[in-house]
């Protein structure tokens, strides 16, 4: 009998503790223990700033000036409202793209950010095993901590690959030639950090951390405004003069010497003007990526999906144009191909879950927007991507 009375007593006070809301919050408190455990893109934000130290969080959270345009871009899809249509056929979702005669399992897309060794030993090489196992674009930064070759194995064929041009042309030549010789067959050259940045969020965090950075980059910035790296941290840059990048006297001879140079296909990666996509068709641009650099190259307050349709306009409709900047829900990608994006980019949601927890991290980020992005399209009444911009 005092057994009885004793279990009915736990019970009761477990019933208790269970209802109590202290507990319950302290529980909710509790970090996930695994990445399939995240619930939203948006929880792995605050699992990065705690895991990272100042500088390397800094480093990934800083736009330019007062990261107006950052935020700008985020804030902008809030505004954009759904045209959802009923009774429609979306028992078989389809999300496949292709571009440049490649298919996607999906129409988002890893966008290149450098150093990612900064947020996980593996680096770029984890990103890379996460978009080989979801079938997803990867494109590689120049800035990579983790060479070309060793990406490209890890994501069983060669990515696409993003351009910091070099000061010298002879150097260029160089690099492009290796992209090339590993298989690369699209090189979007990044041109919206020609005249430098001012990123004053990353340096005042930097100057709080303690630690001895130069393992991985030096206090501080140079004359373009980032964060520079020692040699042996850039593995692109072997054999080569120099690490500067950006030449400011560029123009758009330039993009006829590359196109000359290399029978890549070629993007440009920053425009967000109709007036520059037009003279990126008539210079034989194959493709563009409207881009602010994630509000990290100028302060101009232009999201990068209210810019969107003016660039495809300029571009005409032959020319693939792809967007990022700001997107954090599946419904915001979707949002961007209704407006006519062919592909959309992620660049800090997928590293905050490489930081929090590696491959799985950026793969539990692609999942959270794949079924976003399927539900939206279901709810919508368009089944498959092509029919998103019909509605």
């Amino acid at each position: 009998m005092t057994r009885v009375f004793r279990n009915e007593s736990r019970r009761r006070f477990l019933q208790f503790l269970a209802a109590s809301p202290l507990l319950k919050e302290a529980w909710a408190q509790q970090p996930p223990a695994s990445a399939a455990d995240v619930l939203a893109l948006m929880d792995f934000e605050e699992l990065a700033h705690q895991k990272l130290p100042p500088a390397h969080w800094g480093y990934l959270a800083s736009g330019v000036d007062d990261n107006l345009t950052r935020d700008a871009n985020n804030a902008a899809y809030r505004r954009i409202e759904l045209h959802p249509r009923k009774l429609v056929d979306v028992s078989k979702p389809d999300l496949r793209v292709t571009l440049f005669g490649e298919e996607f399992n999906s129409p988002i897309f890893l966008c290149p950010l450098g150093g990612q060794k900064m947020f996980n030993p593996e680096g770029e090489v984890a990103s890379a095993r996460a978009a080989q196992a979801k079938n997803t674009l990867q494109i590689l930064s120049t800035q990579t901590s983790a060479s070309l070759e060793d990406v490209a194995k890890a994501l069983g064929r060669p990515p696409w690959y993003q351009l910091y041009m070099p000061v010298k042309w002879e150097d260029t030549e160089k690099l492009v030639r290796r992209v090339e010789n590993a298989g690369c067959t699209v090189m979007a050259w990044t041109i919206d950090l020609l005249a430098g940045r001012n990123t004053e969020t990353a340096v005042r965090l930097a100057r709080t951390d303690t630690r001895d950075c130069y393992s991985c980059h030096v206090k501080g910035q140079g004359p373009t405004g980032q964060v520079a790296r020692p040699p042996g941290h850039a593995p692109m840059f072997a054999g080569l003069s120099s690490t500067a990048i950006n030449p400011p006297a560029a123009t758009w001879d330039y993009v006829d010497r590359l196109k000359k140079l290399t029978k890549m296909k070629l993007l440009l990666k920053g425009l967000e003007t109709r007036e520059d996509a037009r003279l990126a068709r008539e210079h034989g641009v194959d493709g563009i990526i409207v881009s602010n650099h994630g509000g990290r190259a100028t302060e101009d307050m232009r999201p990068t999906i209210e810019s969107l349709p003016e660039v495809i306009d300029g571009a005409g409709p032959e020319m693939p144009v792809l967007v990022d900047g700001g997107v954090r829900r599946g419904t915001d990608a979707y949002k961007a191909l209704a407006r006519g994006a062919r592909a959309v980019g992620i660049g800090r949601p997928y590293v905050w879950g490489l930081t929090a927890f590696g491959q799985p991290g950026v793969e539990r980020v692609l999942d959270i927007l794949h079924a976003e992005l399927q539900r939206t399209m279901q709810q919508c009444g368009t089944p498959t991507i092509r029919s998103i911009a019909k509605v």
